[in-house]
C-alpha cells in the first residue's frame, strides 16, 4: 500500500513561483513511475509532469515545458515540482500520482488527495 501526500500549493501572482511536494510511504519505488496530473474546475485532471523513481527520465506536458521542473528525493522518497514563471492558466488542484508497472503493464495506481494551487492575474 502506497500512501501520498502533497504539499506546497497557494496563492501567487502571475510570474510567480511554487514548488510542490509529494512524500511517499509504504512501499519500495524502484519500479514506481510518479507524476504530477493537475485539475481546473469543470476540466479532466491532465498530466503535468513525470519522472521514474529510479532514474532520470522526465516527461513534461507542453503547457509546462521550460517552466516547471520534476525532480525526486530518493533517501527521503520524496518528489518535487518546481513551478516558475507561473501562469493564470496553471490554476488548479496539482495531484501526485504512483504508477506501478509491471511487465509494462499498470498493475497499481495511487493519488494524493490534492493540493490547491491559484495563480492571480
Amino acid at each position: 500500500q502506497v500512501q501520498l501526500v502533497e504539499s506546497g500549493g497557494g496563492l501567487v501572482q502571475a510570474g510567480g513561483s511554487l514548488r510542490l511536494s509529494c512524500a511517499a510511504s509504504g512501499g519500495t519505488f524502484s519500479s514506481y513511475a510518479m507524476s504530477w496530473y493537475r485539475q481546473a474546475p469543470g476540466k479532466e485532471r491532465d498530466f503535468v509532469a513525470g519522472i521514474r523513481w529510479n532514474d532520470s527520465t522526465t516527461y513534461y506536458a507542453d503547457s509546462v515545458k521550460g517552466r516547471f521542473t520534476i525532480s525526486r528525493d530518493i533517501a527521503q522518497k520524496t518528489m518535487h515540482l518546481q513551478m516558475n514563471l507561473l501562469k493564470p492558466e496553471d490554476t488548479a488542484v496539482y495531484y501526485c500520482n504512483a504508477d506501478h508497472m509491471v511487465g509494462g503493464l499498470l498493475t497499481g495506481a495511487y493519488w494524493g488527495q490534492g493540493t490547491q494551487v491559484t495563480v492571480s492575474s
